[in-house]
């Protein structure tokens, strides 16, 4: 008020105690909200920088749900290929199961009961009865030009009957480099034929076989025969393949001795009826397919319901509506930034696999016969290959995705700390200005009082 007059003392000691009330009220307000810059007039710099590095905290925070359903929606696709993984271990034993039943479905077999004759041989060392066998030649085994190997082979189920003839001296090697002239070159243009599959055993014995379905007749024909009419199989040029004791076989119970019911062997030798008439061996080995094993049959169900329960694990391989194995259609994208633009934002794409039974190849089975267990086994070896490149893609990302997950919690806690450091108080020093200032409050309410006194001090005159 401009009508009252103060002494200089006292304004001076009034503008002091209206300094530290001032001062007071911003520490107790530092106090109570627990930051020293509240607003941009406190601190534009600070103020704004805190907020800026806030919003980034707040953003990739807002991220980290993202990230977190991504390591969940990973590890459930690496659970569904660690469960198809024992799928297909099972299936894979139980098609060995199936090549262990024998029998019917283990494929029309036609061996020699015998190694084949090495005798003229010149022998190498070192080497196996099997390479030896295979590097026969006909000659030494007394085939000569007109003798015949005949494979016939008929399908029981849809009767198409295949031939191969092998004539010495006539029928061409695989290359074409001359006519067969060795066991090995036999070999050669059977299985180039695709009738049958030939092979010398590790024993050194002649086989060849069929599919389960096919009935097999080997016929040998020493088309000039011998000099004698009395030739037995024992002496026979068959004997010299290793055919010389096989017998005739017949499953039947009791014994019916026809040798045409499945499985069953027939064997015939015919000797020329006269010096130089043709000696033929004949061996009739009967289809025995794979459904006549009732063991085999439940095989093949199991076999089948295991791929059915591959492709329902498959389906339930799923968190939050995404699926990464059943379709290689399927992906994941993870932010791991607030940027939008291609330039900058970082993100990983996480593509599909189709992990089903059909994504794997594995084909369903009808009858698991030696040749249908077999193609399993190859199939399902190869799905596992496909399994373990799949967990290591997903395990990679997963790994990835963590790593990130933790950097940008890691991040966040240091943009809000740094935020933090710019617009807080230090509530101990803000304590202690309060204290220092409520006694200067004090000390300047008793000088004030003093200068007053001593305005006062005109009364005594009166």
């Amino acid at each position: 008020m401009s009508d009252i007059t103060l002494s200089s003392g006292v304004r001076q000691n009034l503008l002091t105690l209206q300094q530290t009330a001032d001062l007071m009220n911003l520490t107790q307000n530092r106090l109570a909200t627990g930051k020293k810059v509240n607003s941009a007039l406190d601190n534009p710099t600070n103020f704004f920088t805190s907020q800026s590095l806030s919003a980034r905290a707040n953003d990739l925070n807002n991220l980290l749900d993202g990230i977190g359903n991504a390591i969940k929606t990973i590890e459930a696709a690496d659970n569904g290929i660690t469960a198809i993984t024992k799928l297909v271990e099972s299936a894979q034993s139980t098609a060995r199961q199936a090549l262990q039943d024998g029998g019917a479905g283990a494929g029309t077999v036609v061996e020699s009961s015998s190694s084949i004759s090495t005798n003229g041989l010149t022998p190498v060392a070192g080497e196996s009865i099997q390479d030896q066998a295979k590097r026969q030649t006909l000659a030494n085994l007394g085939f000569a030009a007109g003798d015949t190997i005949d494979i016939q082979t008929t399908n029981s189920d849809t009767g198409t009957v295949s031939n191969i003839n092998i004539t010495v001296g006539t029928t061409q090697k695989v290359d074409g480099t001359g006519p067969v002239s060795t066991v090995q070159d036999v070999l050669d243009v059977i299985n180039a034929s695709g009738v049958v599959t030939a092979e010398v055993t590790d024993a050194g014995k002649f086989k060849i076989t069929g599919s389960d379905a096919e009935t097999v007749n080997m016929s040998i024909v020493d088309t000039g025969g011998d000099a004698s009419t009395a030739t037995t199989q024992a002496t026979s040029l068959a004997a010299s393949l290793g055919f010389g004791t096989n017998s005739s076989v017949d499953l039947s119970d009791p014994a019916d001795g026809d040798y045409v019911d499945a499985g069953e062997t027939a064997v015939t030798f015919t000797d020329g009826a006269s010096a130089g008439a043709a000696d033929t061996l004949s061996i009739t080995a009967q289809a025995n397919p794979a459904s006549n094993s009732k063991s085999r049959q439940k095989l093949v169900s199991q076999f089948n319901n295991i791929l059915e329960q591959i492709d329902k694990l498959a389906e339930d391989a799923s968190f939050n509506g995404i699926n990464l194995i059943n379709s290689s259609s399927s992906k994941l994208t993870v932010a791991f930034n607030e940027k939008r633009d291609p330039a900058t934002k970082s993100e990983l794409k996480l593509q599909g696999e189709d992990l089903t039974s059909s994504g794997l190849n594995i084909t369903r089975t009808s009858s698991l016969s030696d040749s249908e267990a077999n193609n399993a086994l190859d199939e399902l070896s190869e799905a596992l290959i496909t399994l373990r490149e799949a967990g290591s893609k997903f395990g990679s990302s997963l790994s990835t995705v963590q790593i990130r997950q933790d950097f940008t919690k890691a991040a966040i806690n240091t943009l809000q700390t740094g935020a933090d450091n710019l617009v807080l108080a230090d509530s101990n020093e803000e304590g202690a200005n309060l204290l220092a200032l409520q006694t200067r409050q004090q000390l300047s309410t008793t000088a004030l009082s003093l200068s007053s006194q001593a305005d006062q001090a005109v009364l005594s005159l009166f």
